[in-house]
């Protein structure tokens, strides 16, 4: 959904906020601002699986009970989870108890290891996907580009599940690898600025 809607402020914001009143502030204090932080990252690959054939606002809404629930999202503590923590799960109400979602993300957080030793750490092996500028689209008409689906299909490949060119992108949009304010939000500055400001971990 492209275009921009008043904010709280009256300002311009993506107007996708428009869909519920707290995407504002997702939208104002975190969502396009890049994040080099592995445990930030790794939550948000996990939750943006949840998300795929849902809403956000059903994940945002159920965010901290996900935390509880996956040990703040520490993948060396998921890593080792059993049939008995799969159990616990699905009987949780707090978060979304889909099986296969949830094992994906038992799944992934054991193919953490060899990621991480190759490429040191998450931060740096997702920002290697990173699109150069020019190569984008223009904002908030797409919901895959060429960058999404190679990082997917190296995923893929390493073992990883629930991690499909789409939610791939949705990752990349939130954690500052694409700048998908639309044009005129008030907010596209920002995350252009934080972006020229920030490190590209190595």
């Amino acid at each position: 959904m492209s275009g921009t809607v008043p904010g709280p402020d009256g300002q311009p914001r993506c107007r996708w906020c428009q869909a519920a009143p707290e995407f504002f502030d997702y939208h104002d204090r975190e969502w396009g601002y890049p994040v080099d932080d592995d445990r930030r990252l790794f939550e948000k690959l996990c939750l943006e699986s949840f998300q795929s054939g849902l809403s956000w606002r059903t994940i945002l809404a159920k965010r901290e009970n996900f935390r509880a629930a996956f040990d703040g999202f520490d993948w060396t503590r998921i890593a080792v989870y059993n049939d008995t923590d799969v159990a616990r799960l699905l009987g949780d109400a707090g978060i979304i108890r889909h099986r296969g979602k949830i094992e994906a993300v038992i799944n992934n957080a054991r193919r953490m290891d060899d990621l991480l030793a190759e490429h040191g750490s998450l931060a740096a092996y997702v920002w290697s996907y990173e699109p150069k500028p020019e190569d984008l689209p223009e904002p908030q008409t797409a919901s895959i580009i060429p960058a999404s689906t190679a990082m997917s299909k190296d995923l893929k490949k390493r073992g990883w599940k629930f991690v499909g060119p789409t939610t791939v992108f949705a990752f990349m949009q939130a954690m500052g690898l694409v700048n998908d304010h639309a044009r005129g939000c008030a907010m596209r500055d920002k995350a252009a600025r934080l972006r020229a400001e920030f490190t590209l971990p190595k």
